[in-house]
């Protein structure tokens, strides 16, 4: 029996791509680059399924360029709004997303950020490097703590939640 075809939009972590020639026949985007619209339309003709990304537009030109034999475009992202879900449930083309796959992540870069504008990391870094540092002084680069501090949060959905919950080793008041 022959294998489905996967065409994948761009090279993602090399162990799915792996997993995913254990039972199929797949092709990966060699580039490190967005296809072009004529590229994109090109390498869908005649798949069985194409792992796409948030980067790739998915509508009817791409369905019709893919044909009736492809049954799935899996996005690899979060959301797919990349992607005409009316003109795919027209089609009977089943469409996937990665939902909460960032949620953690998401809320760990916004605690960086935290850290790094309450303690100046990135104005010090930058004193640093320009071979300004001389010496340690009582005054220089004051930061912020943030434990025991009030953190306002803008929504309290999957991140928001998430980067609260992170807070609480931070003994920090928070609103929402």
């Amino acid at each position: 029996m022959k294998k489905a075809d996967i065409y994948v939009t761009r090279m993602i972590p090399q162990p799915a791509i792996d997993l995913l020639k254990e039972k199929f026949d797949v092709e990966v985007n060699p580039d490190d680059r967005v296809l072009s619209r004529q590229e994109l339309i090109e390498k869908v003709k005649g798949r069985d399924a194409v792992l796409c990304l948030l980067t790739d537009t998915i509508n009817a030109d791409i369905y019709e360029a893919a044909g009736p034999g492809c049954k799935i475009f899996a996005n690899y992202a979060v959301g797919y709004n990349n992607i005409d879900v009316a003109e795919a449930t027209k089609r009977g083309v089943i469409i996937t997303n990665t939902p909460g796959v960032l949620t953690d992540a998401t809320a760990d870069i916004a605690w960086a950020l935290l850290f790094a504008a309450s303690r100046r990391i990135v104005e010090s870094d930058k004193f640093l490097r320009e071979g300004k540092f001389k010496g340690w002084g009582p005054m220089m680069f004051l930061g912020r703590d943030i434990t025991g501090r009030t953190l306002g949060l803008v929504g309290s959905g999957r991140i928001g939640s998430n980067f609260a919950k992170k807070s609480k080793g931070f003994e920090m008041k928070i609103l929402y």
